[in-house]
């Protein structure tokens, strides 16, 4: 597979690597207070290595559906959907041959941006309907990592596209991200049974190992969650989250106009996952995927992932850096 990596940079020392493999970034530059630049995201080691090597998802772009759908299944105006089932009964980031496996035509590339899109067809991974999604990864002067994305289709389906990173900010390489101090704003996360499937409800986070309100150590509560692996209802479309390093004094500033954010906190790596010299560790990255709500097609009561030929998806996120 012809897989490519582009390098966009800014002026102020911030940089970053993508291959059209996945729509992937596998690597983020950021400079921090002692002077040293840090990767502060997981990866392997080459774009080659994407197609050939099993990861969990490292800076790709997940879809169809990112997240989960129950029993890997789903009714659209009375027709039945079976997907594939790849994370127990359930459906996982877009299946088996999701959007993180399939290779991008790049259609623009500068070294401030690069626009990617993929067209899935009527079947693909068993969904309905000609889907053609535009990523557009872009790196401002302002330290902002912008990520905007326009799905269209030729008739009724669904989507809900998400990127993947694993990011630590004091470098890929370090142990764990307990340190890191985090903040999202959102009152309510959904509430989800034991396979990690929403129920419908949302639950307060107040009082719970959930609140983050204000900022506290990703560690301070982590083991009492049996870490984390949440959908957050964000309150508004603006500032969803922030993340902050003591050790190597970045931050990382989110936003989005999706209504929700994932927190998920690496649980499932185990040490057989190797790139860029490190072999990753449990707890050693944080993802915040903005999203739809998991399983939002199934649950009438969450914002609808429905997208149609007279309504487009668009969305954005930003992640900003401050050090």
């Amino acid at each position: 597979m012809n897989a490519k990596t582009f390098e966009l940079a800014n002026k102020n020392g911030v940089s970053m690597t993508v291959t059209n493999y996945g729509c992937t970034i596998i690597s983020l530059r950021v400079p921090s207070k002692d002077g040293k630049t840090r990767d502060i995201v997981h990866g392997l080691d080459n774009a080659h290595d994407y197609s050939t090597k099993p990861h969990p998802y490292f800076g790709a772009i997940c879809g169809r559906f990112a997240n989960r759908i129950g029993n890997a299944t789903f009714t659209m105006d009375g027709k039945v959907y079976k997907l594939d089932a790849n994370d127990g009964p359930h459906h996982l980031h877009g299946g088996l041959a999701g959007f993180d496996k399939k290779l991008w035509t790049v259609d623009e590339a500068t070294t401030s941006k690069l626009a990617l899109s993929l067209v899935s067809p009527d079947g693909d991974s068993w969904y309905p309907g000609d889907l053609t999604v535009h990523c557009i990864y872009q790196l401002t002067n302002d330290n902002t990592l912008r990520i905007d994305y326009r799905a269209t289709t030729n008739t009724k389906t669904i989507c809900n596209v998400t990127n993947h990173s694993y990011f630590n900010l004091e470098g890929h390489d370090a142990k764990d991200v307990y340190g890191h101090e985090m903040q999202i704003n959102a009152d309510y996360i959904t509430a989800v049974d034991e396979t990690l499937i929403p129920t419908g409800k949302l639950a307060e986070v107040a009082g719970t190992p959930f609140d983050f309100r204000t900022a506290k150590p990703i560690g301070q509560d982590i083991e009492a969650a049996g870490g984390y692996d949440h959908n957050f209802a964000l309150r508004a479309v603006g500032v969803a989250a922030s993340v902050y390093s003591p050790v190597s004094g970045i931050r990382m500033t989110v936003k989005t106009n999706s209504p929700g954010i994932q927190l998920y906190t690496g649980n499932f790596l185990d040490g057989t996952v190797h790139g860029k010299g490190v072999t990753y560790q449990k707890h050693s990255g944080l993802c915040l995927e903005t999203q739809f709500f998991p399983d939002a097609i199934n649950k009438p009561e969450f914002q609808s992932p429905v997208v149609t030929a007279d309504k487009p998806q668009e969305f954005y996120t930003e992640f900003t850096f401050e050090w």
